[in-house]
Formats: C-alpha cells, structure tokens, sequence
C-alpha cells in the first residue's frame, strides 16, 4: 500500500469529493433502473395485453414497496452505517432489474418489482446521510441539492439510453443490461470505499440513541413530509405516464419521444444545481419563503400545462413545471438537511423521502384510473397534478420560524461537541 494512502487511514481524512461523486453515479443508474418501466410501458402493456389502470398498477408497484422501506430504510442506515446500507440496496436492485426482464406474466412482474422498491428503498436516506456526513455545515446544503440534481440527471439520460436498447432488444434486453451495470457498479463503489476510513462509526458510538418516538413526534418532519409528497406527484405522475401520453394520446413515435421526455428532467437538472446556490445567496435565513414562492410558479405552470392545447405548449409548460418544482424539492431537501442533527439524520430523512415515495405509488395508478375513467383523456390527470402542488405550496407557508431558529441551533451545538 502506497504511504499516502497509508497516510490518509490513519488519520481519518475524509474525501468528501470522491463520495460524492460515487453516490451520484450511483443515483444515475438507479435512475435510469427506475425510469425503465416507464419508456418500456406501452411494449409491457401490449406483451400482456393490460387497461391503462393495470399499467398504472404496474409503474406503482415499485413505489408501493419502495415508500414502505423509506422509513424502515432510514433506521437500518442509523444502526448499520451508510456504506453497508448503500452496498446491499444497490446489489439488490440492480438484481431485480435483471429478473425484470424475464417475467413472464402480470403477477410475476408485480412481485419483481415490488421486490425491486424493497432493495432500493434503504438507498435514499443512506446516500442523502452520507452527504451530511462527509460535508461541513456550511457546505451541506449545496451538497444536498447537488445530489439531489442527479435524480434529474438520471430522468434525462433514461430515455435517451434506454429507447434504443428497447428498439434493438426489446424491453426485456434493457432491463438485463441496466441490471449488470448497476453489479459492476457496486462493486466499483466497495473498492473505492474501502479504502476510506470510516471515522463516522465510532462516532456515532458516542452519540446519544434517538428515540423512534422523538422522531415520529417531530412536527416539523411532516411537514416537510406533506411538502415533499405534493411535489413527488408532479414529478412521480408526468415521469411515470408523459411517455405513454406522447405515444398514445399525441401519436409522437419512439425517436421522437426520446428526445422530448428529457427536457424537463434537464430543466430540473439545472433548477437543482442552481437551488443551493439561490437559497444561500438569497434566501439564506429565509428558506421557506424560496420554497413557497418556487412552489406556487409550479402550480401557475402546472396549470398552464393543464390548459394546453398543443403539443409544444405541453412540452413548454412542462418544463417550466419541473424547473420551479426542482428548486422547491431540492430546496426542501437542502433546508432539511441544515435542521437535522446527524445522529438522528438517517431516521428523519427516511420519513420525508417516505412522503416522496408514497406519492410515487399514488400519482401513477390514481392517473391511470383518471385517463380510463375519462376515455383516454388527461386532462383530469393534469388537474389533479395541479392540486398536488398546490398543497405543497401551503403546507410550505406552515413553517414556524422560531422553530427553524432553534433546529438550526440545535444543529449547530451537536457539531461543536462532536468536534
């Protein structure tokens, strides 16, 4: 072993850099696992010759386990640490993302994929701590909603990389080849991590135990919870049905849909880089407000979106849509971040990304239910998104500045001691 690496061990230097940088790759292949089911809808639907409320049944089975395991997800990373936790949720995933692809019928492809969100679900609330692990105080934020920007990242690239596999291979072959990335990935991240030392374990030795009650009980959390979930709609429901719409209801074939899906995702790609930056420059103090305001343009656009009539409008509106919604979701997240004590990090966290993911589970399958229910349109589907953040919008104006003065506080008094 070379002496700077010998070096390094010893003294428990973190690389914040190189962790970053792994976990973001990590959630762009998770993305891209994800976002897979959503480009191969329309080919599972005739294979299995499925209504679109079965379809949307199919795009929600995933979030239904996935949303369960954010909360039990959120306690395995406080007890077993963030590089385990990030280890077995990528290997499992990447695994049912291979046994996608050879299901063979609708009951078989419902219990993959729910096995599929059950594998993933721990990965979010490990990821997200270990970013508030490595990173100082007042770098956190940035670094949050720099994560956070992958996921748009990933939503972008998907259709681009995976309709031409669906075209050459069918959705099947998709589903083999992202499933072996993600193993050669996390094999990557195994070596690469194992040479940092994990000063955070003995740490967290020291710390006090939070109660699951304290937790629970925390009214600021849910907040943030009700928050998170409205905007997961728009974004869970446009990802999981805006392909299909531009195959079925505007008759755009697959090249054409290939192109189009990403826009958005890059809009909000930017509006997530650019979130940490705007709340700290501009809103440092007053981070609400930035959620509030970028959740009511949201809702103006969603809106706007709803009420369109050709496909450019939809696209428009649809972009504009993401990028006010990205900035209030990372916002949400990077906010979050500055007011959650790392011992109890994992916990929390695991509670609004629960809210996130239980909207990912509703929005699809209520969506499909609206489309069949109204003979194929979307426009009650659009409407209902339109709600969504709408909700957001208010439940973001509830936040108790006295409260946020003293999390903040509180934040701040953990790492002095810890240091």
């Amino acid at each position: 072993m070379e002496k700077s690496t010998i070096s390094y061990i010893q003294s428990g230097v973190k690389k914040p850099r190189a962790t970053f940088i792994l976990l973001y790759i990590a959630y762009i292949v998770c993305f891209l696992d994800r976002s897979a089911i959503n480009i191969a809808l329309s080919y599972i639907g005739s294979d299995f010759h499925l209504s679109t409320t079965t379809l949307g049944v199919v795009a929600s089975a995933f979030f239904f386990s996935y949303s369960l395991m954010q909360i039990p997800g959120g306690w395995l990373t406080d007890k077993f640490g963030t590089k385990i936790t990030v280890i077995v949720a990528i290997t499992m995933w990447s695994i049912f993302t291979v046994l996608t692809g050879f299901a063979w019928s609708l009951a078989s492809l419902l219990v993959i994929r729910i096995l599929f969100g059950l594998g993933e679900g721990a990965f979010p609330s490990a990821s997200l701590k270990q970013v508030a692990e490595e990173f100082s105080y007042k770098n956190r934020s940035q670094a949050t909603s720099g994560m956070i920007s992958s996921n748009y990242v990933g939503a972008a690239i998907a259709p681009v990389v995976i309709a031409p596999i669906i075209a050459f291979m069918g959705w099947r072959g998709a589903f083999h080849i992202l499933g072996i990335v993600g193993l050669v990935f996390v094999v990557v991240y195994f070596f690469v991590m194992k040479s940092k030392q994990n000063t955070v374990t003995s740490q967290n030795d020291k710390r006090p135990k939070i109660k699951w009650s304290t937790v629970l009980e925390n009214k600021m959390i849910w907040q943030f919870f009700i928050v998170v979930f409205g905007l997961s709609s728009v974004t869970k429901g446009l990802d999981s049905w805006m392909p299909t719409y531009l195959l079925q209801a505007r008759h755009i074939n697959l090249a054409g849909v290939a192109w189009m899906v990403p826009l958005p995702s890059v809009a909000a790609g930017i509006g997530a880089v650019a979130s940490g930056f705007i709340m700290i420059k501009w809103f440092n103090g007053k981070e609400k407000w930035l959620i509030a305001f970028s959740s009511l343009l949201a809702t103006a656009f969603m809106f706007g979106m709803y009420r369109a009539t050709s496909v450019g409008a939809v696209i428009s509106f649809e972009v504009f849509t993401y990028l006010f919604k990205s900035i209030a979701f990372s916002s949400s997240f990077a906010f979050f971040a500055k007011l959650m004590t790392e011992s109890a990090y994992g916990s929390s966290i695991g509670i609004v990304n629960f809210g996130g993911q239980l909207a990912g589970f509703v929005a699809p399958i209520l969506i499909g239910f609206l489309v069949q229910l109204f003979g194929g349109s979307y426009s009650a589907a659009f409407l209902f998104l339109v709600v969504a953040a709408g909700i957001s919008f208010i439940a973001s104006l509830t936040f108790n500045e006295k409260k946020i003065a003293k999390y903040k506080e509180n934040v701040l008094m953990s790492q002095e001691i810890e240091e």
